[in-house]
């Protein structure tokens, strides 16, 4: 498995650019959309009824429903760890296992919090790409019924991949169908979704609830929103005890209107495909900067707005003397840039003259 951002990264180059400085490090790192921000303080009117009961709750989830359908039941939560870790609680016993791939997300970067919520042992499957497929998931399907072992019941993927790949809508229909044949449930992490959609040129719809995803941890965190996101049932027996998991795992908000309102303009005239569009853009423009230097080899497909490469030792250390990113693994340099809904086009000439100055 590739090596994971080490804390000393952060502490060496992340304090100069805290202030002021433009970074491809994360899209966890971009700001939020004006219109995100304006019904933020639009929502801030008065008083509403606290823990949903509240108009802005009300309009987002009929807005969930036209986007994913009727049979969508989204439960607000605080971050995207809270919504794996309810979602995963919501089609499992502490009995069971939960399979992803290696680089997956509840694996390597939720502190355990999953697996401890869950009380599921998380079943890591290496790959070379971060996707899972039927064959790599076939193999682990084994010991149904036998105590001695737990018993598998759910799969995670992430749309996009850890490692910025994505899932066609074939390939989730492909896992779905194997999982149900086996009474599994197949839960997606869609902390990326709208960059997976620009990819694929599809709707969210297409690749969740229409390609057999059972549950979806839905977010706009990474793509223009303050905070927050949304853990979407498309069953109704996972749908029903959603509220108390929710509660019980610390992420129900009191005042939710604040969370849930963000979502009706994500959601609406398509600002989720727009701001995506523009951060999956800005990653072809840096991959063709990129490409220009025959010293620079991606390690991954580019299909989203993550970046995947190795680069000598010299010019990456110039290259972080300017800017803040994350190496994904130290031993072999390999680094990862992610562009961002914000990211402009100074941002990306900028770097492009960077790049020129360094490789002269």
């Amino acid at each position: 498995m590739s090596a994971r951002v080490l804390p000393f990264i952060f502490i060496t180059f992340g304090a100069k650019y805290q202030k002021e400085m433009r970074s491809f490090a994360s899209d966890n790192n971009s700001g939020v959309h004006p219109l995100i921000m304006d019904a933020v303080i639009k929502a801030n009117d008065n008083h509403a009824v606290g823990y949903g009961d509240d108009s802005w709750t009300s309009a987002a989830t009929a807005k969930m429903k036209e986007v994913f359908g009727e049979m969508a039941s989204p439960f607000f939560v605080f971050n995207g760890t809270g919504a794996n870790s309810v979602a995963l609680q919501a089609v499992t016993r502490p009995f069971n296992s939960i399979l992803c791939a290696e680089t997956a997300h509840i694996n390597v970067d939720e502190c355990g919090a999953p697996a401890r919520m869950t009380g599921c042992t998380i079943v890591p499957i290496p790959t070379l790409d971060g996707k899972l497929t039927p064959e790599l998931i076939r193999p682990r399907l084994h010991n149904f019924g036998v105590c001695h072992h737990s018993q598998p019941k759910a799969v995670y993927i992430s749309q996009v991949s850890e490692l910025g790949t994505v899932y066609t809508v074939e390939e989730v229909k492909a896992i779905a169908e194997l999982l149900h044949e086996y009474n599994m449930y197949l839960h997606m992490d869609g902390a990326r979704l709208a960059n997976a959609c620009v990819y694929l040129n599809c709707s969210m719809r297409e690749i969740t609830v229409d390609a057999g995803v059972d549950i979806l941890s839905f977010g706009g965190t990474k793509n223009g929103m303050m905070m927050g996101e949304a853990v979407i049932s498309f069953r109704p027996e996972i749908s029903e005890n959603l509220q108390y998991y929710r509660k019980q795992s610390a992420q129900l908000a009191s005042k939710l209107r604040y969370l849930s309102c963000q979502f009706i303009p994500y959601l609406e005239n398509n600002l989720w495909l727009e701001n995506a569009k523009k951060a999956n853009n800005s990653a072809l423009r840096l991959a063709e900067a990129l490409k220009k230097y025959s010293q620079i080899k991606f390690t991954q497909k580019i299909e989203s707005n993550q970046l995947f490469f190795t680069i000598p030792s010299e010019p990456l250390k110039k290259l972080q003397e300017k800017y803040f990113f994350y190496m994904w693994n130290e031993e072999a340099n390999e680094a990862r840039l992610v562009t961002s809904w914000d990211t402009t086009d100074a941002d990306i000439t900028d770097i492009e003259q960077t790049l020129k100055d360094i490789f002269a």
